[in-house]
Formats: C-alpha cells, structure tokens, sequence
C-alpha cells in the first residue's frame, strides 16, 4: 500500500502526542505536551492509516536559515517501509520551499540521517535558541543526542 505524507490536521494532535510521547517513554526523544502539539501543528507531517496517525515528523523554523526536524516517529508496525525516509524528505523540501538552508536534527538514530544527506555537526555551533527545550529532557544538561545538519546545495 502507498502511503501518503499529509500535512497534520487539529483532529491529528492526540494520535501525534501519543506516538511521540511513548517514544520520549523510552528515553528516545523529548515528550510534547498536547498544548504544545496544538501550537504546532502547522509544523508537522503525518502519514494516516484507518483514519489514525501511524507516523509523523514536524519542521520547526528556529531562525532565518535554520529549520529543525523533530519528533520523527513510526509506529512499530510500520517501521522498514521508508516512511521516516519520506517524512524527512517533506521536511526538507518544505524547508527549501521556504529559502531556508539548513536543516538540523538532534538524534539518537545517527546512521537513519546520514542515510538521509545529513552530517555530523559540532553542537557548539548551534544558536542557543535551539536549547530551549532541553530543560525539559531527563539527561539535561548532558545531553547524549547527536546533532547533525543538512545543508541545501545551491545552484
């Protein structure tokens, strides 16, 4: 079956909190709470099945040149299909739709990005700003997450 990556819908924040938050369950990634969802939804992409959200990604903008991909997550059931794969990819093409040039991840699954175009990057160059949430991480201040960028190649 071909899945189909849609931009979220208001309908989609309690299927989005739920998969995100039982990853952060597991120590995997931050947990959102669902206002935070709500704020956000116009940030995020989702792939529905049987009218529910199996899997989802949002595009954060930080700054002028500088987007986040966060809160990737796939359901077990629909892990190994490429749908992490195409879910990154609608962020960066949103991402270049809107001029910006570099997109940044912060992640435990290093190997997944790599795959995807981006390189490792040294945290320190990464503006403050993007620290924001980390208070709110279990392993704060000694965050163990690779940060990694994609860089938009330039005609």
């Amino acid at each position: 079956m071909p899945y189909k990556i849609e931009k979220a819908r208001i309908d989609d924040a309690v299927d989005i909190q739920k998969m995100v938050n039982s990853f952060a369950e597991r120590g995997e990634m931050l947990p959102r709470p669902l206002s935070e969802i709500y704020e956000n939804i116009r940030d995020f992409f989702v792939v529905r099945e049987s009218g529910g959200v199996v899997a989802c990604a949002a595009l954060h903008i930080a700054w002028s040149d500088l987007a986040e991909v966060k809160s990737l997550a796939v359901s077990e059931e629909h892990r190994r299909k490429g749908l992490g794969e195409k879910l990154v990819k609608a962020c960066l093409d949103e991402a270049k739709a809107l001029g910006i040039l570099n997109i940044f991840c912060l992640t435990y699954v290093k190997p997944f990005f790599e795959k995807c175009g981006f390189v490792e990057e040294d945290k320190a160059t990464l503006p403050h700003k993007i620290w924001g949430e980390c208070y709110r991480c279990p392993k704060f201040p000694n965050c163990d997450e690779a940060a990694l960028i994609y860089r938009v190649k330039q005609p």
